[in-house]
Order: C-alpha cells, then structure tokens, then sequence
C-alpha cells in the first residue's frame, strides 16, 4: 500500500503532542519490556504494521525472546508471562477495545499488580499507542525502515 501523507510533516504540531505523551510513558517508571508487549499487543489489535515493525524490533533489541513476541495474541494460553504482564496484557486488550467496556474483573486483577500510579501510567501507555497505531493506519505509514536504536550497530 502507498503512503498517503506525511502526518509528521503535514501537522508537526499533532506530531509532536503525540511524542510528547509518549516521552511521558517512557519516564514513567513501568519496565520497557513490559510497555513493549504492551505496545505490541495494542498495535495487533488495532492492525497497525508499522507499530508492530517498530515494538518488536525495539522489544528484540532490549532483550525480549522471539518465544515471547510470536506468542502475545495467545497470551492467556503461553505460560511464558508473568502475572503483571498478563495483567498488563488484559488491561491493555480493554483499554484498546474500550466498546467492549473494562470489567471489574479486569480492574482488580491489574490493580493487584499495579499501583494506581502505575495503573494510569500503564492506561496513558496505552492511549498514545491508539493513538500512534490510528495515525499510521489512517495514512498507510511506509512499513520496514524502522531500526531501533537499542539495537547492536
């Protein structure tokens, strides 16, 4: 698929308030391989290739297993995560999916995990990557040249 615009270029103004969110995820406090599963399951859900490209090889290149990535849309079957991140995991899928509404289940499960500070750490974490997958969906963002700056040179 072409690209249809530039939204960096076309309103640097929008860019930037949505960087501005996303620095504010990552001072926040919560551990960068638990916003990269994040970050990749909203962007699975949302069906943004080019947030995908981006987070996996981010989460790669800090340390993430390929194991761990391939199995994100089955997390509630691969033993392989933690309970704060299926916590995570199932808060980030309400958030995303808000139609669907956040049930009290999903609530107390993530909030015996996270502090109510995390908690909208972790909800703002997921807002400004909506926010990023809806950008790069709308206008066909090129996908593939990302490199991640944690990577090995």
């Amino acid at each position: 698929m072409e690209q249809r615009l530039n939204y960096q270029t076309s309103s640097p103004e929008a860019f930037k308030a949505l960087l501005h969110t996303e620095m504010q995820v990552h001072k926040c406090g919560l551990e960068n391989s638990l916003l990269e599963l994040v970050k990749t399951r909203s962007s699975q859900l949302n069906g943004c290739a080019w947030c995908l490209d981006m987070h996996t090889k981010d989460a790669r290149a800090l340390g993430e297993t390929e194991q761990r990535l391939y199995l994100v849309p089955v997390w509630r079957e691969a033993p392989c995560y933690t309970a704060r991140e299926r916590a995570a995991l199932a808060w980030t899928e309400a958030v995303t999916l808000i139609p669907n509404g956040v049930s009290d289940e999903v609530y107390n499960e993530a909030r015996n995990h996270f502090s109510e500070k995390e908690l909208v750490d972790l909800t703002l974490a997921v807002i400004a990557i909506n926010g990023w997958n809806r950008m790069n969906v709308a206008f066909r963002t090129k996908v593939g040249d990302y490199v991640s700056p944690h990577a090995a040179h």
